[in-house]
């Protein structure tokens, strides 16, 4: 009699969580972009525009969730450097598990082709900060899993969110940039964007970066972003746009185009949302 009643329990208690269980599977199925700025100022044009939005704190992130153009996402600055945007990302990847993930901000123009308002769209990156030096000699390495396995020393982008921000970068429209011959319109491209834990402000160390590792753009996260999502098998793609030429004057105009650049960014990441919602899912990413 006891086992008949403890079945019966057992089988009133999976009756009465079925929809809950039901609901939360379909949530996880369904699309949603997590977006990371390094700074407030990066994701503060997002921000404004989440509809439905909620925030609550994941280990002292303020993390945001809402729909952008139609699209279900959660955004979150993640704060400046790498492991700050590594740690982000995986909580974003455990709390969420996001259908893709994308990280936009500023970035110093290495490439010559580039100016400040120019955005880049990371076809790979690299941590250029990462190795060994023997002597006076820096030798650059792959960094690895857990596991100890070698990561790519170039995270590729995903292929299909690199096809659908390349579209997206038709329709967006950027800020115009003053210069001394009178305003500029900023272009986009796809090139290579490398991550250190350093702010670059030197024309050596750009003119290193461009001639070792073919970099087009500088930063402090990407590729830490980068590589937790290729560890977790997650598309990912890092959208920079130039708020200085990583040279003597980079910090002076860093604090010039910082906010123009900032928002250059996010309006192509909000291109790229709506586009992405009238695209099939990303695969997983080819290893």
């Amino acid at each position: 009699m006891k086992q008949i009643c403890h079945l019966a329990l057992v089988a009133l208690f999976a009756f009465v969580i079925a929809p809950y269980r039901s609901q939360g599977a379909d949530a996880r199925h369904e699309p949603l972009t997590a977006i990371l700025g390094a700074m407030p100022i990066e994701v503060q044009l997002l921000e404004t525009q989440l509809k439905d939005k909620q925030s609550q704190q994941l280990l002292n992130v303020t993390v945001y969730t809402g729909t952008l153009n139609g699209r279900k996402v959660v955004l979150a600055a993640s704060g400046v450097g790498k492991v700050n945007a590594a740690m982000t990302t995986t909580l974003m990847l455990d709390h969420f598990q996001p259908t893709e993930v994308l990280f936009t901000g500023v970035a110093g123009g290495i490439s010559p082709e580039l100016g400040p308002g120019d955005v880049v769209l990371g076809e790979k990156t690299m941590q250029h900060d990462y190795g060994k030096i023997t002597g006076q000699v820096y030798e650059s390495d792959a960094t690895k899993d857990p596991s100890g396995k070698p990561n790519p020393q170039f995270f590729p982008c995903a292929a299909q969110l690199l096809s659908v921000a390349r579209a997206a970068a038709k329709d967006a429209v950027l800020d115009k940039v003053p210069t001394t011959q009178g305003e500029r319109l900023p272009h986009v491209r796809r090139g290579v964007i490398v991550t250190g834990d350093m702010f670059v402000a030197s024309p050596a160390k750009s003119a290193e970066l461009r001639q070792n590792f073919g970099a087009d753009a500088v930063e402090m996260e990407g590729a830490a972003v980068a590589q937790v999502c290729w560890q977790q098998n997650v598309p990912c793609l890092v959208i920079r746009c130039v708020s200085d030429k990583a040279d003597a004057m980079a910090a002076e105009d860093f604090k010039r185009f910082v906010q123009t650049a900032a928002v250059n960014s996010a309006k192509l990441t909000l291109a790229i949302i709506e586009r992405l919602g009238k695209t099939p899912a990303e695969p997983a990413l080819a290893r």
